[in-house]
């Protein structure tokens, strides 16, 4: 599957039908639904995404002929669509491989909110760097803005100066967000090792509790002899 736009509209697909298997009527729906910035996509650019999905084996149409005909949704032929998406065994682990992906493309405005939306099957410690490099990237943002502002002041008219100023508020609002996520991945992950350290130590105590001739310190204990 190509990066770019269709890099982000495969993993919005096969995340959508990680959830559950959807007509593509429905699967449009919950793009729309729950990835506002997909309103933009339209039947034309979805189902060529599906077609190659299916070439590629990682979803599978299965006729759902059990659906009541009004509850069907309608295709672009007019006929009435039984037609369900599946993932594979080949999809679920593409799934996988798309949500490890911590690099910059993670971070752009167009795909991060995809990544975001699917951040409960993603793992911590990806979710942690896709967080940090796009609050590197919007700093990065905030610097350029600032400047252009400081530079541009004297030269705009009161319309413009404001609208700039709501972009630049709007980043910043972005930003103490992000902080606010970074703040609590931490704390998550600091407990998480925490308690897997004092499970690590329990089990330790356990096994030599448990070793002939060993007490639950670790120590072999005296013979009544001595």
């Amino acid at each position: 599957m190509a990066s770019g736009r269709g890099g982000v509209l495969e993993l919005a697909v096969l995340g959508s039908l990680h959830e559950t298997p959807l007509h593509g009527y429905e699967l449009r729906k919950r793009l729309n639904s729950l990835l506002g910035m997909f309103r933009a996509f339209s039947y034309g650019s979805l189902y060529p995404c599906l077609r190659q999905l299916l070439t590629d084996g990682l979803i599978v149409e299965d006729d759902d002929s059990d659906a009541p005909a009004a509850e069907s949704p309608i295709t672009l032929t007019g006929r009435r669509s039984k037609i369900v998406y599946k993932l594979t065994t080949e999809g679920k682990e593409r799934l996988q491989e798309l949500l490890t992906q911590a690099g910059p493309s993670a971070w752009e405005d167009e795909s991060f909110g995809v990544h975001f939306a699917f951040f409960r099957h993603t793992e911590a410690e990806v979710r942690l760097r896709i967080l940090e490099g796009r609050r590197s990237r919007l700093e990065e943002r905030l610097d350029g803005v600032r400047t252009a502002l400081a530079r541009t002041r004297e030269r705009l008219d009161s319309y413009t100066l404001e609208l700039q100023r709501h972009g630049l508020e709007s980043v910043e609002r972005e930003v103490r967000w992000l902080n606010e996520l970074i703040a609590t991945e931490r704390r998550s992950s600091s407990v998480d090792e925490g308690r897997h350290s004092t499970q690590d130590s329990a089990q330790e105590g356990t096994s030599r509790a448990s070793m002939p001739g060993v007490d639950s310190t670790g120590r072999h204990p005296a013979s009544e002899d001595n």
